[in-house]
């Protein structure tokens, strides 16, 4: 099976949005003392240009495939929130966190395997 190129611009805009989830999350734990510098500080704005990133390059990659595989690869964005707020924050993973993330990959595998079925069977007619 050959990769497809739009399937790497949608899990390269699901890892920019969660990068960015990550900085705005590290920007809005700090204290600023004024309003224009809650705003207008390396943590926001570069969060908004992957926001910005992301969008483009979830446009680019689902003109190339079907609109199902969009929701499934961004559920990834969940898990990697999830992985990266451990890494730049610290925070546990709870089994409560545990049993979302298995949540998510078991209905990632689903509908995939799914699709996957769905396609061998279109192929064989």
């Amino acid at each position: 099976m050959k990769l497809n190129i739009y399937y790497l611009f949608l899990l390269a805009g699901v890892l920019a949005a969660s990068f960015s989830q990550v900085l705005l999350k590290k920007a809005a734990c700090r204290q600023y003392g004024s309003f224009i510098r809650e705003y207008l500080n390396p943590y926001v704005i570069s969060g908004y240009i992957l926001l910005v990133g992301s969008t483009i390059l979830n446009v680019s990659g689902l003109r190339g495939l079907s609109f199902m595989n969009g929701p499934v690869i961004e559920s990834f964005g969940y898990v990697l929130v999830l992985l990266l707020s451990r890494f730049f924050f610290s925070e546990k993973i709870t089994k409560r966190k545990l049993a979302g993330v298995g949540c998510i990959l078991a209905g990632v595998i689903a509908v995939s395997y799914t699709h996957l079925r769905a396609h061998e069977t279109a192929a064989n007619l």
